[in-house]
Order: C-alpha cells, then sequence, then structure tokens
C-alpha cells in the first residue's frame, strides 16, 4: 500500500511551484513596462531591477510554499484532496496577496516617476523664462 501523505507532497510541490512561476512569468513581463516607465526608459536599469524583483519573488514565495509544506497524517482520499485543497487554496491567496503587492508597487514607483519628471519640466520652464 501507498502512503497517501508522500503522495499528497508529490502533488503539492510542483503545483505551487508551477503558480509561482506561471504568477512571477506574467507580473514580470507585464512590469517591465512599468519599469521602463520608472527608470525613464533606461533599458539596462529596468530589466536589471525586474530580475531582481523577480528573483525575491520566487525566494520569497516558494520558501514560504515550503514552509508551509508540513502535512498530517492522510489515511484516505477524501481527506488528501480536503487538505490539498487548503494548502494549495491557502498558498494561492497568500500568492495573490503578493502579486497586488507587487502591482500596488509598481504603480507608486510609476507615480513618482511621473511626478519628478513633472518637476524636472516644470523647472526647465522655469529656468527658460529666466
Amino acid at each position: 500500500m501507498y502512503n497517501l501523505t508522500v503522495v499528497a507532497y508529490y502533488i503539492y510541490i510542483p503545483l505551487t511551484l508551477l503558480l509561482t512561476w506561471y504568477v512571477a512569468h506574467n507580473l514580470f513581463k507585464n512590469g517591465l513596462v512599468y519599469m521602463r516607465d520608472i527608470f525613464n526608459g533606461r533599458e539596462e536599469i529596468a530589466i536589471s531591477t525586474n530580475q531582481l524583483f523577480k528573483t525575491g519573488f520566487y525566494l520569497l514565495n516558494v520558501g514560504f510554499a515550503l514552509w508551509i509544506l508540513e502535512m498530517g497524517i492522510i489515511d484516505n482520499t477524501q481527506e488528501m484532496i480536503e487538505e490539498l485543497g487548503q494548502k494549495v487554496g491557502g498558498f494561492s491567496i497568500y500568492l495573490g496577496l503578493v502579486l497586488f503587492f507587487n502591482l500596488f508597487m509598481f504603480f507608486r514607483g510609476k507615480k513618482v516617476a511621473r511626478e519628478n519628471r513633472l518637476a524636472a519640466e516644470r523647472a526647465k520652464l522655469q529656468n527658460a523664462e529666466l
């Protein structure tokens, strides 16, 4: 007979890694647009910063997925499905919160970059008038 707890681990680990990859892939592919704007089109800095954020995202989320890995003894298929539902569901909620936090940071960075550009343009106009 096979150990259902180990089977649950074999399902949980690849599933959480796949979820983490999917969210990171989409977030940072689309987030690069914001990074380019934040860094005024300086491509190398935008790409480097985006990659650093992506690395941190993976470390944080894979670490959390592994940290909450422990499951109790699972005796039947129903218990395994319920345990996986709680673990993967909880991790998905956490991953969604981290995603929205990153989006908030992208929007905040874009706003600050826009305000800095406007201030620089105003200063340039004031200097031109003098």
